[in-house]
C-alpha cells in the first residue's frame, strides 16, 4: 500500500501542485516542522555549552525531529487505512504534500521568464527564492547555473527522496525525511552556531539521500535518451568523473548528470553569505556561457525524467499489487 500511495501521489502532486488557498489557511508541512527545528534549536543549542554538549543535544534534537513525524504519520496513515473508507484516498492527498513537483517547475521557469522579460535584476531576485548563494554576485550565466542546479538538486531532495522513503515506510517515512531535510536546511551547517549542534542533522541529512541522489542521476541519464539535443554518454561521463568531487556527497550525481547531458559547466566556485566557496565543477569542461534558453531545456529534461520517476513507481506498485 506504501508503494501505492506514493505513486498515486505524483500523479496528484503532479497535475495540482499544493493550492495556494491550502498553504494560507493552514501552511506547509515544511513549515510546521520548521517551527519544531526553531523551538529545539533556541532551547538546545547554547553557545555557552562546549562543542561536546552540543553536538549531544543535536543528536536528541534530531531524534525527536524525525519521531515525531513519522509516529503521527504512521498513527494517521492507521487510522485511515483501518477504519476510513477508502481512506487511502486522503493518505494520497496528504503524501502530495510532501512532494514539490509542480512548484520546482514553476520556480525555475521563473527566473528564464524573469531574464528574458526583465533582465537580470529580476533574474537574480527570481533566483534568490530557489538558491541560498548571494544573487548580487551573479551576473546572467550565474543566474542560471544557479537555477539549472537548483533544478537538478531538488529534484532529488524534493521529489526523487521523499517520494522513494514514502513508497519505503509510507506516511511515516515521507513525513520523517521531509522533517530530516528541513532540519539540514536549517541546522545543517558549519557556521559558529550549528557546527556543533547541527551535525547530525547534516550527516544523517546524507545517508538517507544516497539511494535517491543517485537514482536521480540515473533518471537524468535515461531521460537524455529521449530528450532531442540532450547526450546520455556525456551525463554518464560526467556523473563517472566528476559526481564524487562535489563538496556534497550527494548533490554531484544529478548535478554532473544534468550538466554532461546539456554540455554545460555547474557549482564550481560562488558565494555564499560573503563567503566565497571554492567547488570543482560538475560537467567539468562544458559550456559556462549559460543562457535563459539553457535552464528552458533543463526543465524539459527535468520533465521527462519525472515522466520516468512516475513510470517506475507505477510499475512498481503494479508489481507490489499483484504479489501481495
Amino acid at each position: 500500500m506504501s508503494v501505492l500511495i506514493a505513486f498515486l501521489s505524483l500523479i496528484v502532486e503532479f497535475a495540482l501542485g499544493y493550492p495556494d488557498w491550502l498553504f494560507r489557511a493552514i501552511g506547509h508541512p515544511v513549515t510546521w516542522f520548521g517551527r519544531l527545528i526553531s523551538f529545539l534549536d533556541l532551547r538546545l543549542n547554547r553557545a555557552t555549552d562546549p562543542d561536546a554538549l552540543r553536538r549531544q543535544r543535536g543528536v536528541q534534537a534530531l531524534l525527536v525531529i524525525v519521531l515525531v513525524p513519522a509516529i503521527a504519520g504512521l498513527c494517521v496513515q492507521l487510522v485511515l487505512l483501518w477504519f476510513v473508507p477508502l481512506g487511502w484516498i486522503i493518505a494520497v492527498f496528504l503524501a502530495t504534500s510532501l512532494l514539490s513537483q509542480k512548484s520546482l517547475y514553476e520556480h525555475v521557469e521563473a527566473v528564464a521568464d524573469a531574464l528574458d522579460s526583465g533582465g537580470l535584476d529580476m533574474g537574480r531576485a527570481a533566483v534568490s527564492r530557489i538558491v541560498g548563494r548571494d544573487p548580487e554576485t551573479l551576473d546572467r550565466a550565474g543566474v542560471c547555473r544557479a537555477a539549472i542546479e537548483s533544478l537538478a538538486e531538488n529534484f532529488s531532495d524534493g521529489i526523487v527522496a521523499p517520494v522513494f522513503w514514502t513508497g519505503v515506510g509510507g506516511l511515516a517515512g515521507g513525513a520523517a525525511y521531509k522533517a530530516a531535510n528541513t532540519a539540514d536546511s536549517m541546522v545543517g551547517h558549519r557556521t559558529p552556531r550549528h557546527e556543533a549542534f547541527g551535525w547530525a542533522a547534516a550527516r544523517f541529512d546524507d545517508w538517507i539521500n544516497l539511494p535517491a541522489s543517485r537514482l536521480t542521476a540515473l533518471l537524468i541519464v535515461l531521460a537524455s535518451l529521449l530528450v532531442e539535443g540532450a547526450d546520455p554518454r556525456d551525463a554518464w561521463k560526467a556523473v563517472r568523473r566528476d559526481a564524487k568531487k562535489h563538496r556534497s556527497p550527494n548533490a554531484g550525481w544529478p548535478e554532473a548528470a544534468m550538466a554532461g547531458a546539456l554540455g554545460l559547466a555547474l557549482a564550481g566556485p560562488r558565494s555564499y553569505g560573503g563567503v566565497m566557496v571554492d567547488d570543482i565543477f560538475m560537467g567539468e569542461g562544458g559550456r559556462r556561457d549559460v543562457d535563459s534558453g539553457d535552464i528552458r531545456r533543463a526543465l524539459k529534461l527535468y520533465r521527462v525524467a519525472d515522466y520516468l520517476l512516475i513510470g517506475l513507481f507505477g510499475l512498481v506498485a503494479l508489481i507490489a499489487v499483484l504479489v501481495f
